[in-house]
């Protein structure tokens, strides 16, 4: 089976954090942000693979420290762990004060991914080499974390089969108003 060192899918984004970009509180949307992980978080799965790839799932977003407008941010993603088909792709999110320098570990974020074939079926992906001490830890944790999306996705398809797919305005519950 083929294999990749993690060096290979690692990827950077860095930006400005721009008035439009900020809520009330005059720091980075989490949405915005989380938009930048899933983006940055697909080129490094693709790298990895060299296949097209689709989202299965957004592990965890932790948000560790605000990103403020006087700031830059940097994304930092790569593969840690593979499956057959599926990989653990891992973003950190480092902002830089722009006049004092300071650096600040902001989100840490697992996403999982899926390659796909020309017909959109997983395929067999590479195995993942880590050589860092940062790539080793998070090699050997991956498969607690894969346990745990294991179960957290069969809760939620079980949780699923509860749920209603009409919505409010369909029902007729309510309609006997005069």
């Amino acid at each position: 089976m083929e294999q990749r060192y993690v060096k290979e899918s690692r990827c950077y984004k860095t930006s400005r954090v721009f008035p439009t970009d900020v809520n009330n509180h005059n720091t980075l949307f989490g949405g915005k942000l989380m938009a930048y992980i899933d983006d940055i978080a697909s080129i490094a799965a693709s790298k990895h693979c060299r296949r097209n790839v689709v989202t299965a799932s957004t592990d965890s977003v932790d948000f560790l420290s605000p990103v403020r407008t006087t700031d830059s941010v940097c994304l930092e993603s790569f593969v840690t762990w593979t499956g057959r088909s599926s990989m653990e792709v891992f973003v950190k999110v480092i902002t830089e004060d722009l006049k004092t320098g300071e650096r600040t570990i902001a989100a840490t974020s697992f996403l999982t991914f899926v390659a796909l074939d020309d017909h959109k079926k997983p395929v067999a992906i590479p195995a993942v080499i880590p050589e860092t001490e940062e790539e080793i830890r998070l090699h050997e944790t991956a498969v607690h974390r894969a346990e745990m999306r294991r179960l957290r996705r069969e809760e939620s398809k079980k949780f699923a089969d509860y749920l209603t797919v009409s919505f409010p305005w369909e029902s007729d519950s309510g309609s006997d108003h005069s």
